[in-house]
């Protein structure tokens, strides 16, 4: 029977939301067929590597944001020599950092929002861009610290008093629906719509109950769901990223035009997130998502 560690908690914002994706993975891979060892990871990392001893045959990573999935735990994890599921250190990083990633996506010829990175003290002063626009962290996932400055709005300056994010990233506001799609290797799964409670899909639409409502496949044109899973596909080659993906998208209906926001190489891994979601349409169970993550496991590449 093929051991297999499950990495879950972490030190980001993201803690609790990776708690859950790594209990729900580590009873999936148990009725998978694999002996499963749940390790929650602090701050220590010499009680990490304990807990990876003896060793695994392999790791599935289910951490969420920073020191998760930003290239950190996986360069841990390639110097020991341990295979792990999903992207390595340099797609990793590049895919966490909204400046990197969209330098990469834009080199790839892939469509983009216009946007800046600044200090934040630039926004208390004056609006970087023309309104509407989006402020969020360089190096954060599930909408941590994000939000929408509107024509009218007056809380700008609280922005940026508030802020504790380091350098921001402000970003033309694309109107539209909201479509996420995701990806196993070189193959789209589907297209989902998501729709929030809300105007705006932050974390409390994410993660709490009612906070949005998952449409699937996605009520759009057909060439448009087509366009958006070769965005998806050739965002998760551009990054050089493995085992599983979901790259989040815009569809401005009014201007015919899809805009690729991000990719999130560690996406939600509970048995109702979106991407087992996806998979489940596509004939795939949870149980059998993350075995074919962990037959992906890989160091060193």
């Amino acid at each position: 029977m093929m051991r297999v560690a499950v990495l879950m908690g972490g030190m980001s914002s993201e803690r609790e939301v990776s708690l859950n994706s790594g209990k729900q993975v580590c009873e999936a891979l148990r009725q998978a067929g694999y002996a499963v060892t749940p390790v929650v990871v602090t701050e220590d990392l010499a009680a990490l590597l304990a807990a990876l001893t003896p060793r695994p045959e392999a790791v599935f990573n289910a951490l969420h944001g920073r020191f998760g999935e930003d290239g950190t735990i996986q360069g841990v994890l390639d110097y020991i020599g341990l295979p792990y599921t999903h992207s390595g250190v340099r797609a990793s990083a590049m895919a966490m950092d909204k400046g990197a990633a969209k330098a990469v996506f834009a080199a790839a010829g892939l469509p983009i929002a216009a946007h800046r990175i600044i200090d934040i003290a630039e926004l208390a002063e004056s609006d970087p861009l023309p309104r509407p626009f989006v402020v969020k962290p360089v190096n954060e996932g599930s909408s941590v610290g994000v939000s929408i400055v509107r024509a009218g709005d007056n809380h700008r300056a609280e922005i940026a008093a508030q802020w504790r994010f380091g350098p921001a990233m402000v970003e033309e506001y694309i109107p539209g629906r909201e479509l996420t799609v995701g990806v196993l290797e070189d193959r789209a799964l589907t297209v989902t719509e998501i729709i929030p409670a809300e105007t705006f899909y932050d974390y409390t639409a994410k993660y709490a109950a009612g906070g949005s409502r998952h449409v699937l496949p996605a009520n759009i044109p057909a060439d448009v769901a087509v366009s958006a899973k070769e965005i998806a596909v050739a965002a998760h080659k551009a990054l050089g990223c493995r085992g599983a993906t979901r790259a989040d998208l815009r569809y401005d209906e009014a201007a015919g035009r899809l805009i690729l926001l991000e990719v999130n190489t560690q996406p939600g891994m509970t048995a109702t997130s979106l991407l087992p979601e996806q998979a489940a349409l596509e004939g795939m169970d949870f149980p059998a998502l993350c075995a074919w993550m962990v037959e992906r496991a890989a160091c060193r590449v």
